[in-house]
């Protein structure tokens, strides 16, 4: 069995879901060594989360960004925590609600996804920065 693990450091993204599938393919060369295996893909975050969606028309992105802003909306006086803003806990539990992780299986060198199917990173803050990822892949 082969294990490989990047990091990847994205660039600052306005809030929403955004496709990064391509990025991460770009950081993680070494799938091509492997025939059949797993990759997860780690973000180091807690107010930006990962899922995988459709990956052709972008209202779905649009459709995300608006289902999450009315499911938990900013200002709630009922949060605690806002020591970084108004959109600092519902960052918080968004990115609960959606995940730190994926997984994907690899087939022949390549994530198996479907034809559909894309990587987001979902931009859970107004202004939350570069976002790091730990990308690992085993298999033989």
């Amino acid at each position: 069995m082969q294990i490989f693990q990047q990091t990847l450091q994205l660039k600052e993204r306005k809030r929403g879901f955004h496709l990064i599938t391509t990025e991460i393919l770009h950081a993680m060369p070494q799938l091509g060594h492997i025939k059949t295996g797993i990759m997860q893909v780690f973000i180091q975050h807690t107010s930006a989360s990962l899922t995988i969606n459709e990956n052709a028309d972008p209202t779905v992105r649009r459709d995300f960004e608006m289902y999450f802003s009315k499911t938990v909306p900013e200002n709630d006086p009922d949060y605690l925590h806002d020591d970084e803003g108004p959109d600092d806990m519902p960052a918080h539990l968004k990115a609960a609600l959606l995940g730190s992780s994926v997984m994907i299986p690899i087939r022949n060198g390549r994530p198996a996804l479907g034809m559909w199917q894309g990587i987001y990173l979902c931009e859970h803050r107004n202004y939350g920065g570069p976002r790091n990822l730990v990308i690992t892949a085993w298999g033989e």
